[in-house]
């Protein structure tokens, strides 16, 4: 716990299915206090099943709830605020008209007022062709459905009188920072701003010419700024945090949570939780290529004091389980039968356990690669005696990690200095298959138990900013 004369770090996580919070003493460099909170905000799309939307009413009462939650004491010396949260998705408002302050009981939060819906990182209204159809822009990554200008795109093309009604656009986490300081326009750190497509990471500027020749609406877009600086302060009292305490410039909740985890240069971090990234750290003065290969499945995104890190960025992780799952779920209940899912979970990773190896294979990719947006999951191998429950969750298992080591593999790993693996994630930590598996295929160290966490790697980089 901390002493009356401790000062901490809030850090704050808005991610696609919770928000999370952390008190960060900034001495120490101990969490003191967290919480977290289910947001529930998924609404149907206009775009049918691929669209994927968001209430944000939803997101910022499961934020105030979160943050309140926190000791009342502690909130009172927090100094410094740090963002992070879900990437390359895209909300509207109206500067100014934003959102209304109200009392909550005894403490001041914010609501959303006449907002948009937040169009999250999964959403797939821009198709192959779609994309296709689009100015090339002038970035090293490459352009993909979910990202930020991508859906403004279609918006202009598709519905051009629904941006008529705003003058703002950011992620999330940038509407939260701009709602917190009051921001008159909104900033974005270039962890986000890469993350939305037509930005240059080098000269830090949006392909602003690009964009303006397509008609696109350019004054939607944020200030973009380095990642670690100050936004701006808060302009009210917060859910008890004192009125003028410095909030940071919202960053990338990918980059936050390898910050809170990588203590090494010779680290790399394997995540898997609903989807599964594999990534390590660039040497310094490292400069992407300007050209993009649309089927190169390593990508740089930008880290801090202009490093990159180099990221195989899987869509498929804990979220293909989870349809296995699901699947088998409804075929009991097809078959007149109730079990819990908590129960076939556990029942389901057991038979994989007691499997230790398969010729079963499984393609995993149920949701396609941003990389190979086209290539379906598949199943091959099959004989009569591989057709177990142990059999094929052990196969599902290993082909989400043979899926992602494809993309980026231990060869490579070696070649720039990776000694050591450091295996976080939801889906990681609840599976001794998927573990398994991780040590068969990765010939390095492998640490469990340090847990990635963004809402930590917000606090940390504001605490490096001290």
């Amino acid at each position: 716990m901390e002493t009356d004369g401790s000062s901490l770090v809030l850090g704050i996580d808005v991610g696609t299915s919770s928000v999370k919070a952390v008190l960060l003493d900034a001495a120490s460099g101990d969490v003191v206090h967290n919480q977290s909170r289910d947001t529930r905000a998924e609404v149907q799309s206009e775009c049918g099943p691929q669209g994927k939307e968001q209430e944000v009413v939803q997101i910022i009462r499961a934020l105030n709830d979160c943050v309140s939650s926190l000791p009342m004491e502690s909130l009172k010396k927090v100094m410094r605020i740090g963002v992070s949260g879900q990437m390359h998705g895209v909300m509207f408002w109206k500067t100014n008209q934003g959102c209304h302050w109200i009392n909550s009981g005894n403490l001041r939060v914010f609501e959303p007022r006449d907002t948009s819906y937040l169009i999250t990182w999964e959403d797939g209204r821009c198709t192959m062709d779609f994309l296709a159809s689009l100015p090339q822009p002038q970035s090293h990554l490459s352009l993909a459905t979910g990202f930020g200008c991508a859906t403004i795109f279609w918006y202009l093309r598709n519905r051009p009188d629904f941006l008529d009604s705003y003058d703002a656009a950011g992620t999330i986490q940038d509407y939260v920072v701009a709602m917190l300081c009051g921001l008159q326009r909104p900033q974005m750190s270039v962890h986000n701003a890469a993350s939305w497509g037509y930005f240059n990471t080098r000269s830090k500027k949006w392909n602003i010419d690009i964009l303006r020749g397509s008609g696109f609406p350019v004054f939607l877009l944020p200030d973009v700024v380095n990642a670690g600086c100050i936004a701006g302060k808060a302009s009210y009292e917060w859910c008890g945090i004192r009125q003028g305490t410095e909030v940071g410039v919202a960053l990338g909740d990918f980059q936050c949570s390898v910050y809170s985890s990588s203590t090494e240069s010779t680290d790399a971090v394997l995540n898997i939780s609903t989807s599964a990234q594999l990534t390590f750290s660039m040497p310094e003065g490292f400069q992407p290529e300007d050209s993009p290969d649309p089927a190169e499945p390593v990508a740089y995104f930008p880290y801090f004091s202009d490093h990159y890190l180099a990221v195989a960025a899987s869509l498929n992780g804990g979220n293909v389980l989870a349809s296995f799952i699901t699947m088998l779920s409804d075929w009991i209940a097809e078959l007149g039968l109730d079990i819990p899912v908590s129960t076939l979970y556990t029942r389901v990773i057991t038979a994989g356990l007691s499997q230790h190896e398969t010729h079963l294979t499984i393609h995993p990719t149920l949701f396609g690669e941003r990389h190979i947006p086209d290539m379906l999951a598949s199943v091959s191998n099959i004989t009569a005696a591989g057709l177990s429950l142990g059999h094929v969750t052990r196969a599902l298992c290993q082909g989400i990690v043979q899926n992602l080591h494809s993309m980026l593999p231990s060869s490579r790993l070696q070649q720039s200095g990776v000694k050591r693996l450091i295996g976080s994630g939801s889906a990681l930590s609840r599976n001794e298959v998927l573990r398994q598996e991780v040590e068969k295929i990765f010939p390095f160290s492998i640490v469990y138990g340090k847990d990635t966490d963004s809402a930590l790697g917000a606090a940390m980089a504001m605490v490096k900013q001290w």
